[in-house]
Order: C-alpha cells, then structure tokens, then sequence
C-alpha cells in the first residue's frame, strides 16, 4: 500500500537533508525549510555529495536514478510554505529544548488539527517539548540516527500525551521509507539506542582509566567481537543462542564488578577541558590529521552501505 503521507522537513542541516534523501529515494516528495540560502545550498550539496558516494559503490545504479531522487526533494525558505500541504512534518532544527519548544508553538497554531509534528531530537522530551502546544497527542520522536540516509534503525518516542495514531502513521511512514523504527513506550532519557551505547562507553571508558587495556585494543575487541554479532542478533538473541543458564551465571558475578560512575572520567574530561573535541578540530582520544579523517569516514560510509545494499536486496526479496 503506497503510503498517503505528504512530508515536510524544518532543517536542511546534517540530519534534514539525509532524512529528505532518505524520503525521496523512497519515492516521496519532500519539502525542505532552510533557515536561509547558505543553509539551503549545503543542504543541496550535501544531498548531490551522498547521492554520489550511493552510486559510486553501487548502492544506486544509474546517475539518471540519482537525478531523479535529487528532483523530489524541494528546498523552500519560507517555512510557511514549506509546510502549507504537509500531512506530516519532520523537525530537524538544533538541540536546544528552547528552540525546540518555540518552534513546536508556531506549528501547533499553523498547522490542521491531523498534521503530526514529529521531532528528530536525540535525547530531549517529547512530552516537553510539546509542553506549550495545544494538541500533545500528535507530537512525537522520530530519532533518525546519523547518517540519516544509512542508518536503518529510527526510534518512535512516544511522549506522555502521544496518541495511538500518532505513533501509529509515523510506523507506517517509517516503514515506507524502508526503515526499521521501534517503539520506546516510555520518554525515557537518551530512549534506547544511546542508553545502550553510553552503557558500553562507560564500560570501555572504566577499562581504559583501569589500564585493562589500551584504547586500541577496547576498540578492537568490540570491533572484531560483539561489533560482528550483533548486526545479526541483538543482546536477548546472543544471550538465547549462548544460554540464559551461562549469561545468568555471568552476570551474578560480572554485574558488581561493572562501572557505575556518574559522568565522563578522567581521561575524557581531560581532553574535553584541553578543547580537543574528536574528528571535529583534529583531535581526541585518537590524533585525526585530514587524510585519516577521511580515511575513516570513507571506511565507515562504504561499509554502511554495503549493509544498506543487503537491506534493499532483502526488501526486494520479500517483495
């Protein structure tokens, strides 16, 4: 059934421009809202440079394919305009609860009581940042997670006042944009898929102050281990296929033992005080002079899309 939805996306920045490629290249027509034509021209370039890597490594055939993707994804600079049609809208504006809020204000009072106002934040509250709308029940978190065009998995974060169909016409959009969302019941912090990442960062950042191993080798073992496993099976599988019986006997020993601090530790504090951000400004944990830097980002995107090109293969099998 094709999907009805009419999408519009408030942010042409790094997460709206993929969410609009993400659309179009599901066949939808996409608005886009820039703040003004810088940011509307990089969120262009930004689309064409994604749409080019995709086809180089085959992802998508044909340059003709990718020209017709690039022609449904349209850059308005009027955010009235961009949302006149729209049935469902996608905000992608930066993390500030604030702006968030205002933003959410404005389109409760422009837009037609059925327009679901959805937001691409990654770790606020949905309920809070309905907080001074009129009509809570069709706010919700659609978290893509970065890159929005490569990464499958969306999170639909019902908030305290989330209708059913709200949460409801955001699975059946996600799906026809071939993603794989979930649905976190509860505004919980950090929702799912950050509560599980930062639990296994503070884990590697308590065996690194440890002196267990160096920050190399943490890397490794996740890398070459659970990082190969779990694409297959997620944590509840890999425990059912290894045995409850021995995860239940190595939990009751290796859970006390297991870090419980409350905020970054001292190496990474260090290095934040220090200004020394990551890839962002050149270093971090790891030096990232530019050819490493783009070493790593073309490693990192090829081998995402080799995984969306098995995704899409599967989709066309099931059809």
């Amino acid at each position: 059934m094709i999907n009805q939805e009419k999408l519009s996306i408030l942010g042409a920045g790094t997460m709206g421009h993929s969410i609009a490629l993400t659309a179009a290249w599901s066949k939808f027509e996409v608005n886009v809202w820039g703040n003004d034509e810088a940011d509307i021209e990089r969120g262009r370039k930004g689309v064409r440079d994604k749409l080019g890597v995709l086809h180089q490594y085959g992802a998508i055939e044909s340059e003709q394919e990718c020209r017709e993707i690039e022609s449904r994804i349209h850059f308005i600079p009027n955010m009235e305009e961009c949302i006149a049609d729209a049935t469902f809208i996608i905000e992608a504006v930066p993390e500030n609860l604030a702006l968030k809020q205002d933003l959410f204000r404005k389109l409760d009072a422009l837009c037609p009581e059925g327009v679901i106002l959805a937001s691409n934040t990654s770790g606020l509250s949905p309920t809070e940042i309905a907080l001074h709308t009129s009509q809570p029940l069709r706010t919700v978190v659609t978290h893509f997670w970065n890159p929005g065009h490569l990464i499958p998995l969306v999170e639909v974060v019902r908030g305290e006042h989330t209708s059913n169909e709200t949460v409801q016409r955001s699975l059946d959009l996600l799906h026809a944009m071939n993603k794989k969302p979930i649905v976190v019941k509860k505004d919980v912090l950090g929702s799912i898929g950050n509560r599980l990442q930062y639990a296994l960062f503070r884990e590697a950042q308590y065996l690194l102050e440890s002196d267990v191993a160096s920050m190399e080798d943490i890397d490794a073992a996740v890398r070459y281990s659970i990082g190969r496993r779990l694409p297959v099976t997620g944590p509840f599988m890999s425990a059912d296929m290894g045995g409850l019986d021995v995860f239940d006997s190595i939990s009751s020993y290796l859970f006390p033992d297991l870090s419980t601090a409350q905020a970054s530790m001292e190496t990474m504090r260090g290095l934040v005080d220090e200004g020394k951000y990551g890839q962002k400004n050149g270093a971090g944990f790891y030096e990232w002079p530019p050819e490493f830097s783009e070493k790593m980002n073309r490693e990192r995107e090829r081998e995402l899309i080799e995984w969306v090109k098995k995704d899409l293969q599967q989709n066309s099998d099931e059809n």
